[in-house]
């Protein structure tokens, strides 16, 4: 069985988007490493819609070993707008998304990373789809946006098991979360 792993930005706020005003200034050499080495350590990338526009209209003209290794990977998007992706290898999910990640998981023993915590990942976090969740903690309160920007979702309650911490030269701490702790067949 397959891994879903959600890596994603946060200010101590817990604003996830609106990163211009909060985290550009703690991008350096090690953060950059680490993101790397993430990427390095998948088989595939699942993202939503949003997402997929971002990096579908930065990666593609760049280069280096990011950009090759995110450019080369197959990428799953799922949207129920987006008809035709431009990205290389990459394949929509526009229909049925939550049985098709269910399908994309039990395909084989490969991890599937993700990139932010918009309503793909909350969804797949409330399905019991998401695995782990790795919050990169910037030592800043971002002081915007709305319900739709916070790591926070009405209604979604899950207890979560920390299993890592991690310290950067920038006061970035990232903490690594096992989502299945309070799921009914997970092991203790």
């Amino acid at each position: 069985m397959g891994t879903i792993v959600c890596q994603t930005f946060v200010s101590l706020d817990g604003v996830i988007n609106h990163m211009e005003r909060w985290h550009f200034g703690y991008i350096d050499a090690e953060s950059d490493a680490i993101a790397l080495e993430q990427l390095r350590g998948c088989d595939a990338l699942l993202m939503g819609r949003r997402t997929y526009e971002v990096y579908a209209g930065a990666w593609p003209g760049r280069e280096g070993d990011y950009p090759d290794l995110i450019n080369a990977l197959p990428k799953y998007v799922v949207s129920s707008t987006l008809s035709d992706a431009a990205w290389n290898n990459t394949t929509v999910l526009d229909t049925e998304p939550i049985a098709a990640i269910r399908r994309l998981k039990e395909q084989e023993d490969r991890q599937i990373l993700m990139h932010g915590y918009g309503p793909l990942a909350k969804t797949l976090l409330a399905e019991d789809l998401l695995d782990e969740l790795h919050l990169w903690v910037h030592p800043v309160l971002a002081g915007v946006g709305t319900g739709d920007d916070l790591v926070l979702q009405p209604g979604l309650t899950k207890e979560l098991r920390l299993t890592g911490t991690r310290t950067l030269a920038s006061g970035v701490a990232i903490l690594t979360f096992d989502t299945s702790a309070g799921r009914p067949d997970a092991t203790s």
